[in-house]
């Protein structure tokens, strides 16, 4: 089993166009309801812009661009999950789009299966997992693997430059 579900056994999920993902509980600040965000110019296009969150400068990402999918547009039940990123020499905070967040389950690391070698989408090292809950798959996310080391420093240096 990887690494980052070595700890909690509690996930929160949300959809991405039809599917399902899962991130672990510790990784998650909150969850907002989508308010507008402030474009950032020659930002990369995952990244929406930043908001502000009781005094704080947010970047949020476009979690269905980063994972190859078109772009959210938000409707109703689209939520920002409010996500500590850990990067060498800490962490850091971001936002991420999704089109609507489910709910907090459990999963044990038996019902986590590794990916599959082929036939998925995503990238390869931020899917760790495939977990089965109530008849439906649900992909787990490595939060700190989808984003690289340098995309990472973008989202950084966006939310500093704002504030």
């Amino acid at each position: 089993m990887a690494e980052a579900y070595s700890g909690s056994n509690q996930y929160l999920t949300f959809k991405l166009d039809e599917e399902f993902f899962t991130v672990n509980v510790n990784s998650v600040r909150e969850i907002l309801e989508y308010v507008k965000i402030t474009r950032m110019p020659d930002a990369p296009p995952f990244m929406r812009g930043i908001i502000n969150v009781r005094g704080s400068v947010i970047p949020v990402t476009d979690l269905r661009m980063k994972l190859g999918l078109s772009e959210t547009v938000p409707k109703p039940t689209t939520r920002i999950i409010v996500l500590e990123v850990e990067r060498e020499g800490g962490s850091m905070v971001i936002g991420a789009l999704a089109d609507a967040v489910k709910e907090v389950i459990e999963l044990s690391p038996d019902q986590i299966e590794p990916p599959p070698e082929i036939g998925t989408r995503w990238k390869k090292d931020s899917v760790t997992g495939v977990g089965k809950y109530n008849g439906e798959f649900i992909m787990c996310l490595d939060i700190g693997r989808v984003f690289s080391l340098t995309e990472l420093t973008t989202l950084e240096n966006a939310g500093e430059e704002a504030a």
